[in-house]
């Protein structure tokens, strides 16, 4: 099986596009491959606990991993205890080894 990690920066609440991701990596996950989604920049916005109408907590259902780039989450003054409780904060430099790891293929969206 693969690697996949979708990285996300788009606002969940302003692109109506966001659960072709949701629905892609919960697919590719159900198929038995390794699936992460890396929260960066406007798409942070979805992981507080307050984000109604979010396609997070049916990704993190499915088994599919979220972390959220804890630089886009200070920047918009979100503190991660704010953040659903399975979503954990990450860097840039773990986004960095994620995605060189063998066998793995990103996804910017």
């Amino acid at each position: 099986m693969s690697n996949y990690v979708f990285i996300e920066s788009r606002d969940p609440f302003d692109s109506p596009d966001c659960s072709f991701l949701a629905d892609t990596a919960a697919a590719l996950k159900n198929r038995g491959n390794t699936v992460t989604v890396f929260l960066v920049q406007n798409a942070v916005l979805g992981a507080r606990k307050q984000a109604h109408k979010s396609v997070l907590p049916q990704l993190l259902e499915s088994g599919v991993t979220i972390l959220a780039d804890d630089f886009s989450l200070r920047e918009r003054g979100i503190q991660s205890d704010e953040c659903q409780s399975a979503i954990k904060t990450a860097s840039i430099d773990q986004l960095v080894d994620l995605i060189v790891q063998e066998n793995t293929k990103a996804v910017w969206h």
